[in-house]
């Protein structure tokens, strides 16, 4: 089976999540027209990955600017129970392409904030949401922490979805739990730009024999809008140069890494390139040893299936 998919490097209307909603549409209208049938946007696209933002947090100390900021990207993340979800649902169905989008989505009940993928399909909308089990460094500021329920994986008509957020992907067990499930599309939606995340990428392929999608925004401190440039003003002008990329089972680059613009990648994916790359290796087969080792993901789910999808 082959499977056109397309990956949107691109900046958001940055804190603004109707307008970012609204080029969601443009772009996945625009590709839908080229056969794209899988459209993946980057880690936070709606409304923005906050680079450079300190949210007035140090150890000991909060301001009441920082609060307020806070307040703000609250308000401005994404509802999964609101009308923002139904748009996303709308616009996958009218376009008959699944969607795979970066969001930061709160959650009413406790107020938190989490860096979420979430899954849409053409026939079934929302087929679920895999939330980050461990934000980096200080984003544990704004974001929450998951359970293994947050590790999900789909099976669906264009082949078996999963994937982590950025550097959740140097987490092996959180890598395991994808492979374990049989991933054919390893999705991994990042904020790293750097020359290094190549590399990763490459070795999540050959390690778990998957096609990797690895999605990044371009932006810019320019593209801040005015009031919030003074929060960045010691940043490099250059904040995330981008680098997505497309990976084949066996580790070799397909389309990409794509540096220093907004754009988009294309390829189509060959899926039973996935059973010839297993002839040597696999990691939940031959190469498991499942005499020696055991793994357990607490909560873990099983592998999710569109409606009319069977086992």
């Amino acid at each position: 089976m082959k499977v056109k998919v397309c990956l949107i490097q691109d900046s958001p209307v940055f804190f603004d999540k109707d307008k970012t909603i609204a080029k969601i549409e443009n772009l996945v209208k625009t590709y839908a027209k080229q056969g794209c049938e899988l459209i993946v946007f980057p880690e936070s696209f709606i409304p923005g990955y906050p680079r450079g933002f300190s949210f007035g947090a140090v150890i000991g100390s909060r301001t009441d600017e920082g609060r307020a900021l806070y307040t703000e990207y609250y308000n401005n993340s994404l509802d999964i129970e609101s009308e923002d979800l139904k748009r996303l649902e709308k616009l996958s169905k009218t376009e008959n392409v699944y969607l795979v989008i970066g969001a930061t989505e709160k959650q009413k009940t406790n107020g938190s904030l989490y860096c979420s993928m979430l899954y849409i399909s053409p026939t079934d909308g929302l087929l679920g949401t895999h939330r980050k089990i461990k934000p980096t460094g200080t984003e544990r500021i704004i974001w929450g922490e998951a359970n293994g329920d947050a590790l999900v994986a789909f099976n669906t008509k264009i082949g078996k979805l999963g994937g982590l957020i950025c550097w959740e992907n140097y987490m092996p067990l959180a890598r395991m739990s994808m492979y374990k499930k049989g991933v054919e599309i390893y999705i991994a939606p990042t904020a790293d730009s750097r020359d290094e995340w190549t590399a990763t990428m490459q070795h999540i392929a050959l390690e778990g024999r998957c096609y990797v999608l690895g999605c990044n925004q371009f932006f810019t401190k320019s593209m801040y809008p005015e009031r919030y440039k003074s929060l960045v003003k010691n940043e490099p002008e250059n904040l995330c140069r981008g680098g997505s990329i497309i990976v084949s089972p066996l580790g070799k680059i397909i389309e990409g890494p794509l540096f220093d613009k907004a754009g988009a990648l294309i390829a189509e994916l060959d899926l039973d390139t996935i059973s010839h790359s297993k002839l040597d290796f696999d990691v939940i087969g031959h190469y498991s040893r499942d005499d020696i080792f055991q793994f357990n993901a607490i909560n873990q789910p099983d592998i999710i299936q569109e409606k009319d999808i069977k086992s």
